[in-house]
């Protein structure tokens, strides 16, 4: 069995990675079992470098906030502001603070210096304006989006003045209330006020649609990339705090529904520019079905993965990270019986594994799911282990 699992196994190559597949996909997803350490960021960074270099990539999508990755955009792409003033302004999450993510931004500001802009690297968040806290106030998308308008159609088009909106939004710490996210009442989202902005966001999502041929002649496409990046999540914020206030118990289901969905239109979009390589939490990443535990209960949705997947077909493919010991979070050595156990066992420090290959070695020995000692890591689930195309498996994790 040993030497079964070893032929599934090869050396982490932007080529090798492409072997496990039937075609260069248009969205390559990696994914990461946990957040914060640099060894898995670093070795995205050379992926995407691999790929970079040798495959045509040009796009890098992260789990970061998608408004704030236009700061990041303009500065790899034009030289906009410093690197201290993106990684601080750029990155959400607290991931601006990370040697690897500021590595990955140096690299391609000088990657594009001196670029024609058909070859330039381009970077995007793909997460909503997020946090596990709290959302953001839908303000800036909103506002640039009837701006954007307001600059281009008939004022007689538009279905409110910029003193509306802004009379509705109200002070936008009503909006960002923490408290909010565990007590639905504190939450601003089904105010009346809300409801009215959720009505005026669809006008202007739809007067953008139905100016399209004129919009187009009169804008540069990464202006409109942006501003159809403005409608999808002033629509897709109030959606989200609509159902914060929600008191049923399909609460907590909807808001990572909604979250993930939000992340799928991002994906998409980036898609549409050309091969781009996707990195984010593996739940976020996978084909199947997500769960978390929450303090309301278990909930289960559809991930962007899936969602994204389930309309790319095989221009759509996700690599799973797995570890063995992330030794400074307490997670040691991996059972035998385990599928982290199995690669464990491998000689090498770092490889990447055939996943249907290895899926159909097992065969019937069905692998122990793995149990975490700490909430910040999700080991693989072997059920799900074929519907991967590939895992990644990095033996021990550093601490940062």
């Amino acid at each position: 069995m040993a030497t079964d699992i070893k032929d599934t196994a090869h050396a982490v190559e932007a080529a090798a990675v492409m072997r496990l597949l039937p075609a260069r996909p248009r969205l390559l997803a990696l994914g990461e079992p946990t957040h914060g350490e640099d060894a898995l960021l670093d070795l995205r960074n050379e992926l995407f470098r691999q790929l970079v270099e040798q495959e045509g990539y040009r796009t890098i999508a992260i789990e970061s906030d998608c408004i704030m990755g236009l700061i990041v955009d303009d500065y790899v792409t034009s030289g906009t502001g410093t690197l201290d003033e993106v990684m601080e302004q750029g990155i959400s999450h607290g991931w601006g603070t990370s040697a690897a993510n500021r590595e990955l931004v140096r690299w391609m500001r000088a990657y594009n210096d001196g670029r024609p802009a058909s070859e330039r690297l381009r970077f995007a968040g793909f997460d909503g304006p997020l946090e596990i806290t709290h959302a953001a106030s839908p303000r800036q998308a909103l506002t640039a989006l009837h701006a954007y308008l307001a600059a281009r159609v008939d004022a007689d088009l538009l279905p409110c003045t910029a003193d509306t909106l802004d009379r509705l939004l109200g002070a936008d710490d009503r909006w960002t209330n923490p408290a909010a996210m565990m007590d639905p009442s504190q939450s601003v989202g089904q105010s009346a006020e809300a409801g009215q902005l959720r009505l005026l966001a669809d006008d202007l999502v739809a007067l953008l649609d139905q100016q399209t041929p004129h919009l187009l002649v009169t804008t540069s496409p990464d202006d409109w990339d942006r501003v159809r990046l403005y409608g999808r999540t002033a629509t897709g914020l109030l959606r989200y705090h609509h159902w914060m206030a929600d008191t049923s118990p399909a609460r907590m289901t909807r808001l990572c529904a909604l979250r993930d969905l939000m992340m799928a239109h991002n994906l998409l979009a980036v898609a549409a520019r050309g091969p781009s390589l996707v990195h984010a939490h593996n739940s976020h990443l996978q084909r199947e079905k997500s769960t978390m535990q929450t303090w309301e209960g278990p909930v289960e949705w559809w991930s962007a993965g899936a969602l994204v997947s389930a309309q790319l077909g095989e221009e759509y493919a996700f690599v799973a990270t797995a570890l063995g010991t992330i030794r400074h979070q307490g997670v040691d050595t991996p059972a035998a019986d385990t599928v982290e156990g199995l690669l464990y066992a491998l000689p090498e420090d770092r490889c990447v594994i055939d996943a249907p290959r290895l899926a159909t070695t097992l065969g019937d020995t069905r692998p122990a799911p793995r149990v975490s000692p700490w909430f910040g890591y999700a080991p693989l689930d072997p059920a799900h282990l074929a519907d991967s195309d590939g895992v990644v498996f990095v033996k021990d994790v550093p601490q940062s």
